[in-house]
């Protein structure tokens, strides 16, 4: 396992992951509901940019590896079924916007590993519904965690309404990889 900056940021992450969750679960008295909230959307938002610069130092700095390409996406996936799971937990997020999330992230992994040992995983590389769908759960979540209305703004309304953009993306971007899956392997 090489030790650089990116593999350290993306070992952040899932550092975070307990932390972001354990602080709902805290004994009575250790944090108000306010500080929960905050502090968790603070732990998710903090995570969810380690993300996006694990990826982008990583390339800039030419320190990308084997190790790194397989720990980046697990974290990312745990990262986003912790939180839903909590988000459940708390009455935040239906159960049903988790299992598409969840289950679309299972299956995706599953297919790419798939079509990698096919020798075709290049037809399964990220898409920007992807990434977009990726950019509207990471936000939503931030807001669902913190749910709290700021200048009159229904934080916890938004961060619902963009929860479910990103579960219909979700959707969408699963049936995108599996469509071209089954193309590259009809070219066969």
């Amino acid at each position: 396992m090489p030790l650089n900056l990116p593999n350290l940021l993306t070992w952040l992450r899932i550092l975070l992951i307990p932390v972001m969750a354990g602080v709902f679960y805290l004994p009575q008295g250790w944090v108000t509901p306010f500080e929960a909230n905050l502090l968790a959307a603070l732990f998710f938002g903090v995570a969810a940019l380690t993300d996006w610069l694990d990826g982008y130092l990583a390339r800039a700095l030419g320190q990308t590896s084997a190790f790194g390409a397989f720990l980046d996406p697990v974290a990312d996936k745990l990262m986003v079924a912790a939180a839903l799971i909590v988000l459940v937990d708390l009455g935040r997020v239906a159960p049903l916007i988790a299992l598409i999330i969840i289950g679309r992230e299972i299956t995706i992994s599953a297919l790419r590993e798939w079509m990698a040992k096919a020798g075709k995983s290049a037809s399964v590389a990220v898409s920007f519904v992807g990434k977009l769908k990726t950019t509207a759960q990471m936000i939503a979540i931030v807001l669902l965690l913190y749910a709290i209305p700021v200048a009159g703004l229904p934080i916890a309304r938004i961060g619902t309404l963009l929860i479910w953009v990103a579960a219909l993306l979700t959707l969408v971007s699963m049936a995108y990889y599996l469509m071209m899956a089954a193309r590259a392997l009809q070219n066969n």
